[in-house]
């Protein structure tokens, strides 16, 4: 059987989102979003995904700490966007400039803030929206770039922000090196990332 995600078919505001997942605070497992209004369910990840996760906050977190270059982020983190999309991506880093730029954090709120770079990961559930709708929002809150993760095909796609699009996106294969034009000097090969 397929893995299914469900969303929802009516709309709501930032605000009503954030009361709304906040009773399901510390019981319900699954992940969600407010996509274009909507909100969007992804049940718990299977395997890679955790590992592939894990990967990509180590390796990207030593580089960002190494050059104290901003945060880097896990999955748990929810961004509200200027759109008013409310986005939960599987790794971003936010630099130091954007970081001291945002409203101060309040304790259990999502960030109003946009990040520099965001890290999806694709899986049966979320790989449509991931290459649609959401590479769609990053583009318009103006996310500077964009990485797919594919596990399946063992690669990644990293795409950069040209004006208000992304660009046709660099592929690279388990056997090729993933480079960061927002972190320079940042580069590891695909395997790293891959279990």
């Amino acid at each position: 059987m397929p893995e299914v995600a469900f969303e929802s078919t009516a709309t709501m505001s930032p605000a009503e989102f954030a009361a709304w997942a906040e009773q399901r605070a510390g019981w319900d497992l699954n992940h969600y979003e407010l996509l274009n209004g909507r909100i969007t369910m992804n049940p718990p990840a299977g395997f890679p995904h955790g590992s592939i996760g894990h990967r990509v906050q180590r390796i990207l977190g030593a580089f960002v700490a190494a050059q104290d270059l901003g945060e880097v982020l896990d999955s748990s983190q929810g961004f509200k966007l200027t759109s008013g999309d409310v986005v939960e991506p599987d790794a971003s880093f936010v630099s130091r400039g954007r970081w001291e730029a945002m409203p101060a954090p309040d304790l259990g709120e999502f960030l109003r803030v946009v990040p520099d770079l965001v890290v999806e990961i694709l899986s049966g559930a979320t790989a449509s929206r991931d290459r649609g709708e959401k590479k769609a929002i990053y583009a318009r809150n103006g996310v500077t770039e964009y990485w797919l993760v594919d596990p399946r095909a063992r690669e990644v796609t990293v795409f950069a922000l040209e004006g208000d699009r992304y660009d046709a996106g660099r592929v690279s294969g388990e056997a090729d090196r993933v480079a960061s034009r927002v972190l320079g000097g940042f580069e590891c090969s695909v395997a790293e990332l891959l279990p």
